[in-house]
């Protein structure tokens, strides 16, 4: 049946900056917020605007993320007539030929794009937090009569060497772009959403894989190809919560973000829900000793010990005489009695044995620059009584 909106989530990406984080897993499948993984919010994004046709094209690691996804029922994109599709590189013969970048994972998906005969594609992001109606973006590409509008978010002088930059008259029509700028000459950063029409971004998706130096990307080749040849590109600002996750200290800020209570960004707001695949659990227990502040506490949690501006998921237990503070606990963590987990991120199932300490204070490091959040691989077993300094991380194999 005929859409005439398809989108095309990007999840393919390692995520090598989350280091041990990703080694099992796709960044998009990276859990966050107690009881959700990345994917969830393009996708609750999707099924609250009414874009029910989504291709997630998967790569690196890609069973965790096809099992979590499945049908696509959470999301209510379970449809005989669209819905939900997973897309892994194509294989030609007997030999696969790998994504080689965010455009030529597009192109090797024009069969599928092209069999909903859509007027407009619209390409998302897997790894971003945020929450976003994409119906007013399409309704301001289409009454624009753009080529392209990509989605903007102003961000300050100092961040804009960060992301790609869009140049903009005030009537919103891009004519310069810059990616990661060392002197920036605006301060609309690209979010990596972008509504294309079909029919042009198709012709410049050919032309770019007939390219052979091309990077096959975005925001290095389509984007600056369409401005070289005179295509109509505006942007769209958007002014609500929304990050990039793809660093620790970026998907932590984003954990206490959702904590503080001071950003748009919410959770638990009923006419814009954010829908995620979980397995089903007893509500949490709480003993007599524990102490639990201004945290989040997910399902199956069994807490004797304090917690104080933390993140929980699913399954963790926390011993009496335990402290977990300013830290995301994955599923299935246990922290022994007595021992301190502070400014960490500590992964699935791995156990803090007792009087373990992992993580430090801001202040308990002379040197600021020394500091950094520290994270424990999943699986991982901290020895009794050892300590896990700032800014360390440790895979499987002991620290990195």
């Amino acid at each position: 049946m005929k859409k005439t909106c398809v989108a095309m989530l990007l999840a393919g990406g390692q995520g090598s900056r989350l280091s041990v984080l990703t080694a099992q897993v796709a960044k998009p499948a990276v859990p966050f917020g107690g009881r959700y993984r990345l994917i969830d919010f393009p996708l609750s994004n999707c099924a609250n605007s009414d874009i029910d046709t989504v291709g997630i094209l998967t790569q690196y690691q890609p069973h965790a993320l096809h099992s979590y996804v499945g049908s696509g029922l959470p999301w209510d994109l379970d449809r005989l007539d669209g819905g939900v599709h997973i897309l892994p590189p194509h294989v030609k013969g007997r030999e696969g030929q790998w994504y080689k970048g965010s455009a030529n994972a597009i192109y090797q998906n024009i069969n599928f794009i092209d069999s909903y005969e859509p007027e407009y594609v619209l390409v998302l992001a897997g790894d971003h937090i945020y929450k976003m109606d994409y119906r007013p973006m399409l309704a301001a590409h289409i009454e624009a009569k753009a080529d392209a509008t990509v989605a903007v978010k102003e961000v300050s002088q100092d961040e804009a060497s960060r992301f790609g930059i869009m140049i903009a008259r005030p009537d919103g029509t891009i004519y310069d772009f810059e990616e990661k700028p060392e002197k920036p000459k605006s301060t609309l950063a690209s979010m990596g959403i972008y509504i294309f029409t079909w029919e042009k971004l198709r012709r410049f998706l050919i032309e770019d894989e007939n390219t052979p130096d091309s990077k096959n990307d975005f925001g290095g080749n389509i984007i600056p190809n369409m401005l070289a040849a005179g295509e109509k590109m505006t942007v769209y600002r958007f002014s609500g919560y929304w990050k990039d996750v793809g660093t620790i200290e970026s998907l932590w800020d984003a954990n206490m973000d959702m904590l503080s209570g001071k950003t748009t960004f919410d959770l638990f707001d009923p006419g814009w829900r954010i829908y995620s695949r979980n397995a089903t659990a007893p509500p949490y227990y709480c003993g007599d000793s524990a102490v639990v502040s201004h945290s989040l506490v997910t399902e199956g949690c069994e807490i004797y010990g304090q917690i104080y501006n933390s993140v929980l998921f699913n399954d963790v237990t926390v011993a009496a005489d335990a402290q977990v503070r300013y830290s995301i606990l994955m599923p299935g963590v246990i922290v022994e009695p007595g021992a301190i987990v502070q400014y960490a991120i500590v992964a699935e199932d791995a156990i803090i044995r007792a009087g373990a300490r992992v993580g430090q204070e801001p202040l308990e490091v002379p040197n600021h620059d020394d500091w950094g959040i520290t994270v424990i691989a999943g699986g991982v077993t901290v020895p009794e009584g050892d300590s896990v300094p700032a800014n360390r991380i440790v895979g499987k194999d002991g620290p990195l």
